[in-house]
């Protein structure tokens, strides 16, 4: 009882400081209904600040995305801005079309400029690589984007970039997380109405023009494209992009072009998830352009479709990185092509054979964007950026830009992606990827598979020998500690295994990959079955291993 009773202290404590109507209605419903069970929920702890900064369900109480969270956040974030010797920095802040972001971002500012920085809000809901570029554009000392990217509809997010324009890593994370856990109340935080700048469109057509940087002058621009913005923030912004560069109009996905927070037409707003991109394959169907293109929902990523006998077939986000990085080889690019551990070897081979540097990071773009001498990074979850020295930060109209310019280059040669494809496996290999990913409601089964792989690590998977397990937890030579498990197979064919919980959404994620070599072009319809079956075979003895 007195457990209960201290719930309600704490829940009524929250409430009372509650700037948000909305969210102080539904505490106060709670509280008056009784509902124990919710209450604990929302008041068992604090929602985590870390590398990804903050994301969650919206909703009242500390467990949830919300403006008294919001608040909390951005005073530890100012905070720890001054304790740097920023004390009168820029902050800027951006913002996407989903529930409260405009309120998170207008907060956001507020609390910047009652701690006696400088804050810049973005005209309105913009891609988050128009928020990553005008950090370094605009000279900020960090950077606020209010997303939860591709997470349903319900959830929102914070995240933060320090001055170099890259997301924040260790140790900067826990260091604002510190200050957060210091703020005591919201009336200890000074937010006041007025202060900080409503920019208008000069930094988007900055961005615009330094999109320039990404083509090549005067290369083909006769690809043929639908677009579908996924409900989210691109299309304006990719359009104005593709027109400034003399390619044709993308023909919209209308039924997803317009912002939406509720995204209608999908589960969840992904371009990944099954489903998601039917609308713009029954258009494609309708109007037959070359490719297609899609970015998630605050256009940092972005996916790719190509025309097959049967229909259209998504990309995989690391043929999609491997098109590019070919790309830019043909195009001269020089320097350091980087991609996460869970993406495609294949980017290794094509840098060794170009004579370009190649690293390997842990996941997240926060890492990627910090290799030194980059000129290239991506990961396989559709995850690009094509152009370090304007965005430090994966893009998607950018991106979209290089993918329609490659496909111009290779329509004008009668050739398309797919063939191109078809070039690298005959060089390399055919490298197939697939995924095992688990969403679950309850976080303890993530950590009850990770337990049981490193319990009983698999001594084969599809009949492959494992020849090398790596416990990443534990750091390696070029990788600081994560919470990764890494296999290397061999046998009939080379394989890798890496298994990880999902940094942004509750999931267990396994990446695998098998490498089957191809002679000649006649093989290569019977590699990619032979591949998927190992694939298949991988994943079935995975899931068994983790108890799934």
């Amino acid at each position: 009882m007195q457990e209960q009773d201290d719930l309600i202290t704490r829940a009524q404590a929250w409430l009372a400081e509650d700037p948000d109507p909305e969210t102080a209605a539904e505490l106060a419903g709670l509280i008056g209904a009784g509902d124990t069970a919710e209450l604990t929920d929302r008041f068992s702890g604090t929602l985590q600040f870390g590398t990804a900064g903050l994301r969650g369900e919206i909703g009242a109480g500390p467990m949830r995305m919300n403006r008294s969270v919001v608040i909390r956040a951005a005073a530890g974030l100012a905070a720890y801005l001054k304790a740097q010797g920023h004390a009168g920095g820029l902050v800027v802040v951006g913002y996407d079309a989903r529930y409260k972001s405009a309120d998170f971002a207008r907060d956001t500012a507020a609390v910047m400029t009652g701690a006696g920085l400088r804050a810049a809000v973005l005209p309105r809901p913009l891609p988050t690589p128009v928020l990553a570029y005008a950090i370094r554009h605009l000279g900020a000392v960090a950077g606020v984007e209010v997303t939860a990217s591709h997470n349903p509809p319900r959830d929102n997010g914070y995240k933060v970039y320090l001055g170099d324009g890259s997301q924040i890593v260790s140790p900067a994370d826990t260091e604002i997380a510190a200050e957060i856990a210091r703020v005591d109340t919201l009336a200890s935080v000074p937010r006041p109405e007025s202060g900080w700048e409503d920019l208008g469109d000069e930094v988007l057509e900055a961005y615009l023009a330094r999109t320039d940087a990404v083509l090549t002058p005067g290369s083909p621009r006769g690809v043929r494209t639908v677009y579908t913005a996924m409900h989210g923030v691109g299309k304006d912004v990719v359009m104005a992009a593709f027109a400034r560069h003399g390619f044709p109009e993308p023909v919209l996905v209308a039924e997803q072009a317009e912002p939406d927070p509720a995204f209608p037409t999908v589960a969840f707003p992904n371009p990944e998830e099954p489903g998601a991109m039917d609308l713009a394959f029954a258009r494609a169907a309708e109007v037959q352009p070359d490719i297609v293109i899609a970015n998630d929902p605050d256009a940092d990523r972005c996916a790719v479709a190509v025309p097959t006998a049967d229909g259209w077939r998504m990309l995989r986000g690391d043929e999609v990185g491997a098109l590019l990085a070919a790309h830019l080889v043909h195009k001269g690019a020089t320097g350091v092509f980087a991609e996460s551990i869970v993406s495609s070897s294949l980017l290794g081979r094509i840098a060794e054979a170009a004579g370009v540097g190649h690293e390997e990071t842990l996941t997240g773009f926060k890492w990627i964007a910090r290799v030194e001498g980059l000129r290239y990074g991506y990961e396989e979850a559709l995850g690009y950026c094509v152009d370090p020295e304007g965005v430090r930060d994966k893009d998607g109209v950018t991106a979209a830009l290089l993918v329609a310019e490659l496909a111009s280059e290779l329509k004008e040669q009668g050739r398309t992606l797919s063939d191109l494809l078809d070039d690298l496996a005959m060089a390399h290999g055919l490298h197939a990827t697939d995924q095992l990913s688990v969403r679950v409601s309850d976080l303890s089964v993530i950590a009850s598979a990770m337990a049981a792989l490193r319990a009983e690590p698999p001594v084969s998977l599809a009949g492959l020998r494992v020849v090398s397990a790596e416990d990443l937890a534990k750091g390696t030579e070029s990788l600081p500690p994560t919470d990764g498990l890494r296999y290397y197979l061999d046998g009939a064919y080379k394989a890798r295994v890496i298994a990880r919980p999902s940094g942004t959404e509750p999931k267990l994620k396994c990446y695998l990959e098998v490498v089957v070599p191809v002679a000649e072009a006649s093989d290569l319809a019977a590699a990619r079955v032979t591949g998927q079956e190992v694939l298949d075979a991988v994943k079935k003895d995975l899931a068994a291993a983790m108890g799934l």
